[in-house]
């Protein structure tokens, strides 16, 4: 399997969980393959299990039955610490609420996962992460000086300073404004066009929109996979939205 282009293989994926003496199912069955390049959207209603697919992706949670390659590694055989190790290094994560470090610059956030990894790695990998997402400028703010908009970019930034195999995004322009947001899929979809795999979770139909391929869930099954025909384009979505208000002088300053 290694080398065939795809770096998401899964074959009958399924997620049971306990609740008291009722077992709930919250992934059936799911067999879903990404080929190298490819951003793919995710959607579903509330409890049609794309959040716990995204969990099991990113090797945070191992599923009841069923098997899920990597890069053509069979994660389902892995110990704790290989596990650990994929996380960290081979898999980046975009959240929705960012989780920053609220004490740490955004070039010391940006820096984490290369401390967790003990790899020493490139100095410059993390000031050329925060480069590659528009914040070459504001590397030295921390997360309360900078807007929602430009700590999700941060976000961003951090999963990228590994170069992992996949980024894995899950509702990520859910706490944004309508023009952050774009400027969050236009980042992502930059980074698409420059060869980085993606899967992100969304319940918005026209972010979804911004993918190469939709694939749609419905009480723990993929209903639907489908290429994008249509796909938004985000630069041109934003050059046509009124310029953004000017910022507060406030949220220049540095951090001493």
């Amino acid at each position: 399997m290694a080398g065939d282009g795809r770096v998401v293989m899964t074959e009958g994926l399924c997620k049971e969980y306990l609740e008291g003496a009722a077992s709930v199912r919250a992934l059936r069955e799911v067999s879903l393959s990404v080929a190298r390049g490819e951003m793919v959207a995710i959607m579903g209603p509330s409890g049609s299990g794309k959040t716990t697919l995204l969990n099991l992706l990113g090797c945070v949670d191992s599923p009841t039955r069923g098997r899920y390659w990597l890069d053509g590694e069979d994660t389902s055989r892995m110990g704790d610490r290989a596990l650990s190790r994929v996380r960290n290094e081979r898999i980046g994560f975009v959240f929705q609420t960012f989780n920053l470090l609220p004490r740490l610059t955004a070039l010391k956030n940006v820096k984490l996962p290369m401390v967790y990894s003990g790899k020493r790695g490139s100095r410059q990998a993390p000031r050329q992460a925060l480069e590659r997402v528009g914040l070459a400028e504001r590397m030295h703010h921390r997360p309360s000086q900078l807007s929602g908009g430009e700590q999700q970019r941060v976000a961003i930034a951090r999963a990228l300073v590994m170069q992992p195999s996949i980024l894995l995004a899950d509702e990520p322009t859910g706490n944004l404004d309508s023009r952050s947001g774009e400027e969050i899929m236009l980042i992502f979809q930059r980074l698409n066009r420059e060869g980085a795999t993606m899967l992100l979770v969304t319940h918005d139909p026209r972010v979804a929109q911004h993918a190469t391929r939709i694939v749609e869930m419905r009480d723990g099954r993929v209903i639907a996979d489908r290429p994008v025909t249509d796909r938004l384009d985000a630069e041109q979505l934003l050059a046509a939205m009124p310029a953004p208000e000017p910022e507060d002088d406030a949220a220049e300053a540095e951090v001493p």
